[in-house]
């Protein structure tokens, strides 16, 4: 391997730690925002978790070009397994319990995505929403005595390992008071984690073929590359990180039930992605930010209220306007602008490689 990749990524893992670190104080602490997000430092940590939840979609619909509108079952599933564990099984370590929700997401995707992607475009976009749909009923019919459908699992998940309270901050490690507390500090963690298997994945030659399936399947095929493998393949990678950021929201909420398996929260998916950038690695951490931002914080003002969704399907569709690339392409796009400016004077004598 060319000693050029894993300097890339130690920079690109590097950064999201700083960032990670940095987002709560950036997001609600900071001098001149601190007067507008007063009270809305917890939306630091879902955030963090939803940002998982698209990053992990967007290698299938961005990367590899599937539109899934079925998504809301893993995440849902992954809610449910620690909502389970912890409440019926009195389960107390609950990192163990979101490492088994990754498990049920890998499992369950693995099963939708072998019946579903037998068909492709709008037929497998149907598909999956049925699926999702089905285990949704499910979750409130003949399970309902396990979930207790719409009302759900109330969760005491209130500490790590049975030591350390999750909803502590970390004095010692943060001065400043940056990190919040244990749960945002093992989201944080998770987060990371989440990035550098993302990276790795489109690092790696099936990375590569997610591309080439989503820029032209049947040339894909052509060449003798088993495009059904590879589509599951990211079917199943997707619902992992579907399950994990499920897991975590469920710890986060301190309650589990049938609701994150409804098909509205798989079309929050969807614009949180096309918000942030369809095909990028942190478009979507963005996108959920400017979601969640809408549904706590503007929907809080007294002239917005309930008609946020009508401001949210305007900002959708000026960002869809300006940016067709999403909020994080547009940022990449003002990037190469301003760098094409910056290397204008040096192009004769550098061949015009890219960096």
């Amino acid at each position: 391997m060319s000693p050029r990749v894993p300097r890339d990524e130690l920079r690109v893992l590097g950064l999201t730690a700083l960032a990670v670190l940095a987002f709560p104080y950036l997001f609600a602490e900071a001098p001149v925002v601190s007067d507008v997000l007063n009270g809305y430092a917890g939306l630091a940590t879902p955030i963090l978790i939803w940002g998982i939840f698209v990053m992990g979609y967007d290698l299938l619909h961005g990367y590899t070009g599937l539109l899934s509108f079925g998504h809301a079952a893993f995440w849902g599933a992954g809610g449910m397994t620690v909502g389970a564990l912890i409440h019926h099984a009195e389960f107390s370590f609950p990192l163990v319990a979101v490492a088994l929700a990754v498990v049920v997401g890998i499992l369950l995707a693995a099963l939708i995505g072998y019946l579903s992607l037998r068909r492709g475009g709008i037929y497998f976009a149907i598909l999956t929403l049925a699926f999702g749909q089905m285990i949704y009923y499910t979750m409130l019919g003949p399970a309902g005595q396990l979930t207790n459908g719409e009302d759900g699992l109330i969760l005491d998940a209130s500490s790590l390992f049975g030591v350390i309270p999750l909803d502590a901050g970390l004095p010692v490690l943060t001065p400043l008071g940056i990190i919040p507390s244990w749960l945002y500090a093992v989201t944080g963690v998770l987060t990371l984690v989440s990035v550098a298997v993302a990276y790795r994945i489109l690092q790696s030659p099936y990375g590569l073929v997610f591309k080439a399936i989503r820029e032209n399947e049947q040339r894909a095929s052509f060449v003798g590359l088993n495009v059904w493998r590879y589509k599951l393949a990211a079917f199943v990678a997707s619902g992992a990180f579907a399950g994990l950021a499920g897991g975590l929201h469920a710890l986060q909420a301190g309650n589990a039930s049938a609701s994150p398996f409804y098909w509205i929260v798989s079309g929050d998916v969807v614009i949180m992605s096309i918000l942030g950038g369809v095909g990028t690695l942190f478009g979507g951490f963005i996108g959920a930010g400017i979601y969640l931002y809408m549904d706590n914080v503007a929907s809080s003002i007294g002239l917005i209220g309930d008609r946020w969704h009508l401001l949210l399907g305007v900002l959708f569709v000026v960002i869809v306007w300006l940016f067709p690339d999403g909020v994080w392409g547009g940022l990449r796009r003002l990037r190469s602008m301003v760098g094409s400016d910056d290397t204008t004077h040096t192009q004769t004598t550098d061949d015009g490689g890219n960096d």
